[in-house]
């Protein structure tokens, strides 16, 4: 008897417990919107669109709903209504009702610190951009000839040939074009993923979108600068993604905002970080092994710049050229970025330091990440919480970028154009024109080039067309 309860018992089919939804978490971006479920445990989802109304359907297996779903914010997002049923005995079907086409996606997340077992529906909006208010055509089809001659002439450099001789014929706006410089602004972290949290309750994603903010309103006060931000909300924005959007929008400059964390609450202080040599190195590499990397930063805005035909040794100088320049740049604004945050606060480190941060990774556009305090220090936490330290470190934050700017303008920006009005032919500035070299400026004016390199705030040789040099007295 004993022994066909046994077999009775494995005859019949073990049922696990049913997943619960425990919460419903939801973000809207500009170009997406962001439902996340958390669950009690793994479940499997399916998830379709039904037209007529539109709508999103999502059906998990064996699961059933533990939350409120009327709690659900829904302003900003393309959901309308949320409602929920059971399916099949033990499926639970969840119905958005939707007032825009989206595209889902879905994926599960496996446990971390904060959160369990998640599903993630993301609803992308075709054709709409991740930035509310992106730049005027006219500033982006100017930037874009920027990008094709800068990128004609280190073809030409890395070729040995004359860069005068080989610049692409670019559309002359007439008047000058005076555009904006764009700085691109990023709040780190964002929607589920709140960053570090201080002692407190601080969330370090709170307080980089408002001093975001603070940020960008400081730039687009100041003539001659456009701020895009990479996200305006309390939503997540992919690593890669950030320094896509700064592309994308033709920026001439991308900052990263974070709010550092250890697990000791003595560390304290601000830094700044480029990105590192190394991390610069393998970087070069992965664009080269991507494709579609290689043809949207090589082959140039209109395609005549393509290097299909040209072998991977050159295709890897122009990549080290372009990153070298970047990297110098970085490490220059940088610079004065880290010598008035210290006006600000302690520096954790008195230098910029490097590392290779993904968002710093995009090979055509100096980039910073600022640590603007230690969140896990008591003392600090109160003072990234407080709006008038941060007011002061974004005024620093700018600064440092504005005075580099102001000294190295773009050459079809407003500042080069009101630096050129101003000039009147004086003798201790030149602009790099074509085919120039800082060791032949140097000797053309009669200074040495460690000189010049120092009076200009220049790491190393590498100079930029239509670059104003402030050539100092012998």
């Amino acid at each position: 008897m004993v022994r066909w309860r046994l077999l009775l018992a494995l005859l019949v089919p073990f049922h696990a417990e049913a997943a619960s939804v425990d919460n419903l978490r939801l973000w809207a971006a500009p170009d997406h919107s962001r439902l996340v479920f958390d669950l009690s445990s793994p479940a499997s989802a399916e998830v379709f669109t039904l037209e007529d109304p539109r709508r999103l359907v999502i059906d998990l297996q064996d699961s059933r709903l533990d939350a409120d779903v009327d709690r659900l914010d829904l302003s900003g997002s393309a959901i309308s209504e949320v409602r929920t049923g059971v399916r099949h005995g033990d499926d639970l079907r969840v119905v958005l009702e939707l007032s825009r086409a989206v595209e889902p996606r879905h994926f599960t997340l496996q446990p971390n610190e904060q959160y369990g077992h998640r599903l993630v529906v993301d609803l992308e909006y075709p054709g709409e951009s991740a930035v509310e208010d992106p730049i005027d055509p006219i500033e982006a089809k100017i930037r874009e000839q920027e990008i094709a001659v800068e990128r004609a002439q280190a073809e030409a450099v890395a070729e040995g040939r004359d860069p005068e001789t080989v610049t692409p014929a670019v559309e002359k706006a007439q008047p000058h074009p005076r555009r904006d410089i764009i700085i691109a602004v990023d709040a780190g972290h964002g929607g589920e993923d709140p960053g570090a949290t201080g002692p407190s309750g601080t969330r370090e994603k709170d307080v980089v979108l408002e001093m975001a903010k603070r940020l960008s309103r400081l730039i687009n006060a100041t003539e001659g600068f456009k701020a895009v931000m990479i996200r305006d909300g309390d939503y997540y924005v992919g690593l890669r993604q950030r320094t896509r959007i700064a592309r994308e929008q033709k920026a001439d400059f991308f900052v990263s905002l974070h709010a550092d964390a250890f697990n000791s609450p003595r560390p304290h202080g601000s830094s700044v970080f480029a990105l590192s040599q190394s991390g610069a190195t393998s970087e070069t590499a992965k664009w080269l092994a991507a494709t579609e990397n290689r043809s949207d930063l090589i082959g140039g805005v209109d395609g005549n710049l393509s290097l299909d035909d040209k072998d991977e040794v050159l295709r890897g100088v122009l990549l080290d050229l372009t990153m070298t320049a970047t990297l110098n740049d970085s490490l220059t604004i940088g610079g004065r970025v880290l010598d008035r945050m210290g006006r600000i606060n302690d520096l954790h480190k008195s230098r910029v330091e490097q590392a290779g941060f993904v968002v710093l990774k995009s090979p055509d556009i100096p980039s910073l990440l600022v640590e603007t305090g230690f969140i896990s220090n008591p003392q600090e936490e109160r003072r990234l919480r407080d709006g008038s330290y941060q007011q002061r470190m974004m005024q620093a934050v700018f600064g440092g970028i504005r005075a580099h700017f102001e000294r190295n303008p773009p050459p079809a920006s407003l500042l080069a154009w009101q630096r050129d009005q101003g000039r009147g032919g004086a003798g201790d500035e030149y602009r790099i024109q074509p085919g120039d070299t800082l060791s032949e400026i140097a000797a053309r004016h009669n200074v040495p080039v460690g000189q010049l390199r120092q009076a200009n705030e220049l790491n190393g040789d590498i100079i930029r067309v239509g670059q104003v040099l402030r050539i100092p007295s012998s």
